[in-house]
């Protein structure tokens, strides 16, 4: 029994959006990322928040706030503007998919399955040199991305490109 083609556009239509949403979210964290990066330029900002890491009573077991720190200080503030454009040029990628694919373009499908399917290999080699659930969550979601648009990409669209 084959489905009517308004059923299979709608069900196209939500996972559609769904993945916009989740361009949309990325796009705004990589926004704040990119926002607390220009604040940590300024070398007061900086100060205060190496300062701050290294002054917190918290039980750290692991060392993990001395890495930090030392991280931190290895870079220093001038490196954080260079994170922030990084930064904003990742936001504005995401951003580009998230409103090609709410708005149901084609074009988007496609570069969508460029920009995820690029970044498999780069999160396979990560998880793999250092296993954890959120990276190996984030592969998953990308490669199901990928699957699914490119199948639907595929497909004859009746929408316009």
């Amino acid at each position: 029994m084959t489905q009517p083609v308004s059923e299979i556009e709608a069900r196209h239509s939500f996972g559609l959006r769904v993945i916009a949403i989740y361009k949309a979210i990325k796009s705004a964290c990589l926004i704040l990322v990119a926002i607390v990066a220009f604040d940590l330029h300024r070398e007061q900002t900086f100060e205060r928040l190496v300062h701050m890491l290294e002054h917190l009573s918290l039980q750290d077991s692991s060392g993990m706030r001395w890495r930090l720190v030392g991280l931190l200080q290895e870079m220093g503030p001038s490196k954080f503007i260079a994170i922030g454009i990084v930064a904003l040029a990742y936001a504005a990628i995401f951003a580009t998919e998230g409103i090609g694919l709410w708005l149901r373009k084609h074009w988007a499908e496609w570069f969508t399955v460029i920009a995820t399917g690029s970044l498999i290999p780069v999160e396979a080699y990560e998880m793999a040199h250092k296993f954890s659930w959120l990276k190996l969550g984030a592969l998953v979601g990308n490669i199901v991305i990928v699957i699914y648009l490119v199948r639907l990409a595929m497909q004859p669209h009746k929408r316009a490109a």
